[in-house]
């Protein structure tokens, strides 16, 4: 700037000096001289603000310091002066053109200054010196002129005014930044420019020039031939952590493409992957930026930077401190997830995402989302079509090949190892069983009314049916879909089982005819059956056996049932060895078909057997007790007893006819007792018991639960439980017993049957002997001699028959009492309370208490 501008600007400065202190001077002064303290400290004043450097801290906004300044006059009581300053402003501010100020906030932010600064005076020692009290008396004005000057060129190392400015009047702090320039380009061989380039290659995976991964230290390194400080090292090393970071996540994004669609990827890894990758591609842009930033020289500390878009180390830190938290956490994500797959990854991930930073929580939701796609398609598809999409073993559900009476049972289960941490255990339950309930109505009871079901639950749920529409964080929505989607289709299938395949009607059936509920049918079948099984097993037919039940149907009740039931009941002949009869081999079994099959496996007809073959034994029994009670009626007896008995085969005829009726009435009391127990205490009451859950029931699971409740009461009541073998056994030689007394009781009354013949027979016989005798020439012999004989003899062999029989009645009554007080002695010890009430019912008269007191 020439001399004649600079002493230009000098002599307009001191014009503003002298009519600022013109116009508000205190005392007033009306013409101020250049020569006099107040101008000249003004002056001095004047300068040293315009020579000043400083900038100020705020953001220049000249509205908001007009704002502020009208704030200030108004809040000191001086209203009108802040209209006068607002109207001032207001032409000040529309002023354009080019005699316009440009920078309009600056003029204000000065007087503003001035103003506080002149305040400040006012209230000193001396008021009419603006800056008496802050040293700058001393100033000479004979140097204003080389102060402005030196301004003006923007130069360093001024004296005076500018020497108080800075403070600094040896110059010490640019001469410590000089040696401080010199100190760092000793240290350092290589720039800092060149050392961020290096990390921001490094945060690629790229080796730099500098810095190069190390595998032996398995981390990106500042080699150690190049001369840097020990802080500039570490800090590059810390920096370097993201590229390591970066490349592990890199490596494991490349492994598993790389292997895919070779091996074994699964949608849920490749759908991670993808969620990586897009995180990555954020990465990406962000070292874009950063590395067009790394271009801009970085400015010396005693340098002023022409703007601040520079990156330096310690930049970086800043720059790095975000994505250095989610590389941290995909890195972990990548080392946890890396030998797991399917839903244990999604569980996996989602356990990292219950965290407190919103930034973390926000990061994993967004990942989360992408993860866990695959996954509740998975659920929507099962849910809503039936449809196990699942070609990588990824689902929680897990499907196999069975038969069709197996599919409910066998044919889908839950893999807790894939099940993900948020979804629950009750609610993966309800998935499969709704599922399943679809793949059982579709394959065993052809049936397609589900498609309604589900497209209402669906609308009723809000929750369309397209593709997408679940997803990570609506658990809530996905469990209201499960839960009306089950709602319906349960409600649908236990429709159709009972409407359509007539469930409870089979189990009727069932309890009529394999329980022997149905009595006429039952009775009229033993008693034609009873020759045909009297037979050896090997010799029965079973063809003969099956027109025999037909008969039975025909002629009982039975023959008003669905002709579908009774097509089902058929006749089956259990495996068998020599000497087996046909009452130990024969059964009847119930042919369940698709899809009562599923309810009535097989080894539920197992156990159905087993309770018919002990039911079967008992009627034979009781059939067989009935039969014995049809020999021994007293008439038969009493009205063709011996002509002329002797007295004492007459006594030993009576006592053993009471003995065997006695031991009948103590048979037949059991035997009465225990068919009642196991009709009326047992299957009746669990039949009961069973139609009120069949009411109840709110799924398939239910029925079958209610189902295999009833088999399991019956068994267990009719002591053919785990726990009550060995009373089974004792009740079954028992059973034995009784047969073989009813055989005993027909050999004795068929030989008091055939005494009586004999009896008869010799008594006309020797009335035509006598006659013959008469009529004979030998006069002298004795006609009744040879008849006598003949009596004698048939009431010794009589005698000696009674005996017997009498003996044999007596070692079956022994080993009855025997073994009735055995099998009574393990009542009371019996776990079930029926059991114990069988007691109360066999004991109901204290007889037994009696007669076997340890029981």
């Amino acid at each position: 700037m020439e001399e004649e501008d600079q002493q230009t600007i000098l002599d307009l400065v001191k014009e503003l000096v002298s009519r600022l202190l013109s116009q508000n001077p205190k005392p007033p002064i009306s013409n101020p001289s250049p020569n006099s303290p107040d101008f000249q400290n003004s002056l001095r004043y004047a300068v040293r603000i315009l020579s000043s450097r400083l900038t100020p801290s705020i953001a220049p906004d000249a509205a908001a310091i007009s704002e502020s300044i009208k704030r200030g006059l108004a809040t000191r009581g001086k209203s009108s002066q802040a209209l006068t300053f607002s109207e001032l402003y207001n032409k000040f501010a529309s002023k354009t053109g080019s005699g316009s100020i440009d920078n309009k906030w600056a003029v204000l932010y000065l007087l503003k200054i001035i103003s506080e600064d002149k305040k400040t005076a006012q209230n000193a020692s001396n008021p009419s010196l603006f800056l008496s009290n802050m040293g700058l008396n001393e100033l000479d004005l004979s140097n204003e002129s080389r102060v402005m000057r030196n301004s003006m060129r923007g130069e360093k190392g001024y004296d005076n005014g500018v020497l108080l400015v800075t403070k600094d009047p040896e110059n010490l702090r640019e001469i410590a930044f000089r040696e401080f320039v010199n100190l760092i380009k000793e240290e350092n061989e290589v720039s800092e420019e060149v050392l961020v380039r290096d990390v921001l290659y490094a945060c690629q995976g790229i080796d730099g020039k500098y810095v190069k991964f190390d595998a032996n230290v398995d981390g990106y390194v500042l080699l150690d031939s190049i001369k840097v400080p020990r802080g500039t090292r570490v800090m590059v090393r810390k920096l370097c952590e993201l590229g390591w970071l970066f490349r592990k996540v890199k490596g494991y994004i490349s492994e598993s493409m790389d292997r895919f669609p070779d091996e074994d990827v699964g949608t849920i890894r490749q759908a991670f992957c993808a969620a990586l990758q897009n995180e990555l591609l954020d990465y990406y842009k962000l070292l874009a930026v950063l590395e067009l930033k790394a271009m801009n020289p970085i400015p010396l500390v005693s340098e002023t930077a022409s703007s601040g878009n520079y990156l330096s180390l310690r930049r970086l830190l800043v720059w790095f401190n975000e994505p250095i938290v989610k590389m941290r956490l995909m890195a972990i994500l990548v080392d946890k997830c890396r030998v797991l797959r399917g839903g244990a990854m999604a569980g996996a991930i989602h356990l990292h995402a219950q965290h407190g930073d919103p930034l973390v929580n926000e990061f994993m939701r967004s990942l989360l989302l992408c993860v866990c796609s695959p996954l509740f398609e998975m659920v929507r598809s099962w849910v809503l079509e039936g449809q196990l999409e699942d070609i990588f073993a990824e689902f929680f559900v897990l499907g196999q090949p069975v038969k069709a009476e197996s599919l409910w049972r066998e044919g889908y289960r839950l893999h807790d190892g894939m099940l993900p941490s948020f979804i629950s255990q009750p609610l993966a339950q309800r998935i499969l069983r709704t599922g399943k309930s679809i793949n059982f109505l579709r394959a065993c009871c052809d049936d397609h009314g589900w498609v309604d079901a589900t497209t209402e639950a669906a609308a009723a749920a809000g929750t369309t049916t397209r593709r997408g529409s679940l997803g990570y964080g609506e658990t809530d929505a996905l469990e209201t879909l499960v839960v009306e989607a089950a709602k319906r289709i349960d409600k649908h299938l236990l429709d159709v089982m009972y409407t359509r395949y007539k469930f409870k009607e089979h189990c009727l059936a069932i309890k009529r005819y394999l329980l022997l509920g149905q009595g006429d049918f039952v009775q009229y079948l033993m008693d034609i059956v009873g020759k045909e099984l009297s037979e050896p097993a090997n010799t029965i037919s079973s063809f003969q056996l099956a027109g025999l039940l037909e008969s039975a149907i025909r002629s009982s009740n039975a023959q008003y049932d669905d002709r579908d039931i009774l097509d089902r009941l058929r006749v089956k002949m259990m495996p068998h060895g020599t000497g087996d009869r046909g009452w130990d081999v024969f059964s009847l079994e119930y042919d369940a078909r698709v899809p009562l099959d599923t309810v009535f496996t097989e080894s539920v007809m197992t156990r159905y057997l087993r309770i018919f073959n002990f039911l079967w034994k008992l009627r034979r029994v009781e059939h067989a007790l009935i039969g014995a009670w049809k020999t021994m009626k007293p008439n038969c007896i009493t009205s063709h007893s011996f002509t002329k008995p002797q007295h004492a085969v007459k006594l030993q005829l009576l006592s053993t006819l009471r003995r065997c009726q006695v031991l009948w009435n103590q048979m037949n009391h059991f035997i009465t007792n225990l068919q009642y127990y196991i009709m009326f205490e047992v299957l009746e009451v669990s039949w009961s018991n069973f139609s009120n859950e069949m009411e109840v029931a709110r799924d398939l699971d239910d029925l079958l639960a209610a189902h295999d409740k009833y088999l399991y009461s019956i068994i267990e009541k009719s002591l053919l439980g785990e726990q009550s073998q060995s009373l089974y056994k004792s009740l079954f030689v028992l059973f034995d017993l009784i047969l073989r007394f009813r055989s005993h009781a027909g050999r004795l009354y068929e030989g008091i049957y055939e005494l009586q013949a004999r009896t008869r027979a010799s008594s006309l016989s020797s009335q035509d002997k006598n006659r013959s005798w008469r009529q004979t020439r030998n006069k002298t012999s004795e006609p009744g001699a040879c008849l006598n004989d003949g009596r004698k003899a048939l009431e010794e062999h009589a005698g000696e028959f009674l005996q017997n029989m009498g003996q044999g009645l007596e070692a079956i009554s022994r080993e009855y009492t025997v073994l009735l007080e055995g099998f009574l002695s393990q009542l009371p010890m019996q776990q079930h309370v029926d059991l114990k009430f069988l007691f109360f019912r066999l004991d109901f008269a204290g007889f037994y208490s009696q007669l076997c007191p340890g029981t």
